[in-house]
């Protein structure tokens, strides 16, 4: 409708209520150009001390909550502790000992004798224990198959092996670990059915003593003594 000989009177009031609606919407919900960057997430709150308080949870990343760190597997001994002290000792004596490689074959060697042991494979324990430490295994395993027994055990988890004692007679290193694992261990008689042992996963506290000649150009740690904690 045109009230003014041509001036579009209704057209300019339209405009009006436009540019009112469009002001109030963005009083509302804010204008976002295309420059600025994504909205920052929350920060956490952290204590005075820079720590995060007992009830913060864990940090999510890309919709996926990320882990809470654990304890290492493989803790080392302070260096200035006793038994950094004798670590030390023992590296004195042979340059190459490093007590993390030390644990990580620690480690596989444990693996290995347990599963050599379940299958009575003399030849591979042998190899890996001191004389003495042999007879005691090959005796349980010959005492075993005249039972017409079998054993499966299986390594599930290794939870923690760690160095907790040290001892140095001259040149000889005993190093004791103790092996924190979840195991299933169960013997089987000849009908197959367990004769002692469970088809479940359970916690076991080994600690075994490894033994090497350090002025020996063997470097294999030996296996010289097994008991449970």
């Amino acid at each position: 409708m045109n009230l003014s000989g041509g001036f579009p009177v209704d057209l300019v009031l339209f405009g009006l209520i436009a540019a009112f609606l469009i002001l109030r919407l963005r009083s509302i919900l804010g204008r976002r150009t295309g420059f600025e960057g994504r909205p920052r997430p929350a920060q956490p709150i952290a204590t005075r001390n820079g720590a995060q308080p007992r009830d913060a949870k864990p940090p999510v990343i890309d919709g996926r909550a990320e882990p809470v760190q654990t304890r290492p597997v493989r803790p080392l001994p302070e260096p200035a502790s006793p038994l950094g002290e004798q670590l030390r000792q023992v590296r004195a004596i042979d340059s190459s000992f490093d007590p993390a490689r030390f644990l990580e074959a620690a480690e596989n060697t444990f693996r290995t004798i347990v599963a050599a042991f379940a299958s009575g494979d003399r030849v591979t324990l042998r190899g890996l224990l001191t004389d003495e430490t042999y007879r005691a295994f090959e005796t349980a395993i010959a005492s075993r198959e005249a039972a017409s027994e079998t054993q499966r055990t299986e390594i599930k988890d290794i939870t923690t092996a760690a160095i907790v004692e040290v001892e140095l007679n001259e040149r000889v290193a005993d190093i004791t670990v103790r092996f924190v694992t979840d195991q299933l261990n169960m013997t089987l008689g000849r009908d197959g059915q367990p004769v002692s042992g469970t088809d479940g996963t359970t916690e076991m506290i080994d600690l075994w003593t490894f033994e090497r000649d350090l002025g020996m150009r063997d470097q294999t740690w030996r296996l010289a003594a097994a008991r449970s904690a």
